[in-house]
């Protein structure tokens, strides 16, 4: 059988409930218990209101936690552009460069060095967990690539200035459709957690053989490079989505930022091996 809806409370006032009559407060008495009887009989009406409510404040609050990990992210990339003109303009950066390639396997202790750096950011941003330590560490991290990155671009400078730009340029496109796909189609990239570790290793021992055998790593090596740095763009855009915990934002960001760093290493070194082919 139907009945009457369960209407919410109305506001009594304390002096409107003193001057009610006995027929009343009858009256008030009934809806009060009618009221309790509805939520007894349907107590979804009020939870739902409340998970509503609790639902949106976890939107929110995540999605203030995506701001400040991606303002975070422009921020270290202003960073490393004002300390790598900085090294350039000054001449330090010339010397910086000289004695990093100034030995025959220079350039590989160079590569070798941007993927420990790379690695070892990756377990800070996982293990920091103090906002003054997660700071540290991508202030540290952004100066270490910033050297790191000196011969690289002093080559490039030397044999093909048009390709810094150039390579900047497709690095943040290639970047924004990434993250692009994953914040549109709201996949799940973890499942790429395992497949970078692994690639990543393999990268390191092709490293350090090129380094005890001598021979170079050429483009082919660049491209697939190219890959892994998108496969880990698209594995830190689904976690800083999904399931990095929010009070990390700076720690996500330095993650993001050592991938986008890495994209951007190999991009300008296949530019470069291309340019230097004309």
């Amino acid at each position: 059988m139907g009945g009457p809806a369960c209407q919410p409370p109305v506001p009594i006032q304390a002096s409107v409930a003193s001057a009610a009559t006995p027929a009343d407060d009858a009256t008030l008495r009934g809806g009060y218990f009618g009221r309790k009887f509805c939520l007894a009989m349907n107590p979804y009406q009020q939870s739902v209101g409340q998970y509503g409510y609790a639902r949106s404040q976890t939107v929110d609050s995540r999605a203030r936690f995506i701001v400040r990990t991606y303002n975070h992210l422009f921020g270290a990339l202003a960073l490393f552009t004002l300390i790598e003109i900085g090294l350039f303009t000054s001449g330090v950066a010339d010397s910086i460069a000289v004695s990093l390639l100034a030995t025959g396997r220079g350039w590989l202790l160079v590569l070798g060095g941007f993927m420990l750096v790379g690695w070892l950011a990756t377990h800070t941003a996982q293990t920091a967990r103090s906002l003054p330590a997660q700071y540290a560490a991508l202030a540290a991290y952004v100066a270490a690539e910033a050297i790191i990155f000196v011969p690289l671009l002093y080559m490039a400078d030397k044999i093909a200035p048009s390709t810094i730009k150039s390579a900047a340029a497709v690095s943040l496109v290639g970047f924004g459709a990434l993250t692009g796909i994953v914040f549109v189609t709201r996949k799940d990239f973890s499942f790429l957690g395992a497949v970078l570790k692994w690639a990543g290793i393999a990268a390191l021992l092709l490293i350090g053989a090129g380094m005890l055998f001598g021979f170079q790593l050429g483009t082919f090596f660049s491209v697939a490079m190219i890959g892994f740095a998108g496969a880990a763009i698209l594995y830190d855009t689904s976690n800083v989505l999904r399931t990095f915990p929010e009070d990390r934002y700076v720690a996500a960001s330095l993650q993001l930022f050592a991938s986008v760093a890495l994209l951007f290493w190999y991009v300008l070194r296949l530019f470069m091996s291309l340019q230097s082919r004309d």
